[in-house]
């Protein structure tokens, strides 16, 4: 008989995450019975208690907002991709009784991009600098060999974008949000940006579009997208980002490589459609 083996997604709020259904497509295309993924509601306060409770069937965590850097002193080591942004989504536990983390995200980001014919550009633009800014300019890091142009609301989101841009090694230039039509024209557009941010831009996408990789999933298609689209743009997508992150923890958890990626993504486009 197969050992029982358990993994989950943390988060507050965790409700609607997505995480169950692409992760455990995956256990079903690989034959994995003995395999469950479910999702716990758990802050900042409760995660250390979480974490001590954890007994020997737990093979690893997927971690969102706003875990991924309280989550770091609990770990025995973190990788120099989790190091880089100060953030880890992924836990793995060792057989040897060590957590281990990792930064599928970044990774996830560049690969996600690849699919889609993006592997390297000259040049790029930064709609937003919160969490997910910082993984973009590390995934940028990888495959942007010119300026990247962050727009900012704020001094202070300015300031830390480009701290994060001296960090990662990326000539980052900041520009105030009032100029955010201005980034359009990049050859390759990333929106960090919450729902609804980004709508007043949809006038200014010009006739012929680069790539752009909007983070989100729901809704969607964004306003941005779906003009980006109408103009023959190459759009990527959160569900993009969400099944390439996760195909990467599921490969650490399970040890199974390749991850199923199109029953992943498949699971998650039906999901989506259901909602």
């Amino acid at each position: 008989m197969s050992t029982i083996r358990r993994a989950a997604v943390l988060g507050s709020p965790i409700a609607h995450s997505l995480s169950p259904v692409l992760h455990r497509a995956a256990y079903a295309e690989l034959g994995l019975d003995y395999w469950s993924y479910d999702r716990f509601e758990v802050d900042e306060a409760g995660l250390p208690g979480f974490i001590q409770g954890l007994d020997s069937t737990w093979a690893g965590l997927s971690l969102t907002m706003p875990l991924k850097r309280a989550i770091i002193p609990l770990l025995d080591s973190i990788s120099e991709t989790a190091s880089s942004v100060e953030a880890v989504n992924t836990v793995v536990f060792t057989d040897d009784g060590r957590r281990t983390g990792d930064n599928t995200d970044i990774p996830g980001m560049i690969a996600a991009l690849r699919e889609r014919g993006v592997e390297k550009t000259e040049s790029a633009a930064v709609l937003g600098a919160g969490a997910t800014a910082s993984s973009a300019l590390a995934a940028l890091s990888e495959i942007c060999t010119g300026p990247v142009t962050a727009y900012v609301r704020s001094r202070e989101r300015g300031q830390e974008m480009r701290g994060w841009g001296e960090r990662l090694g990326v000539d980052v230039r900041i520009s105030d949000w009032a100029e955010a039509e201005q980034a359009l024209r990049a050859p390759l557009v990333i929106a960090t940006t919450p729902a609804g941010a980004t709508d007043a831009l949809t006038d200014a996408v010009p006739d012929r579009p680069g790539t752009l990789f909007d983070v989100l999933y729901e809704p969607w298609p964004t306003g941005l997208a779906a003009a980006w689209a109408a103009h023959n743009g190459a759009v990527v997508g959160g569900l993009d980002l969400l099944v390439h992150q996760a195909v990467l923890q599921v490969e650490q958890m399970t040890g199974h490589s390749p991850a199923p990626l199109a029953a992943m993504r498949q699971a998650g486009e039906e999901a989506l459609a259901a909602r």
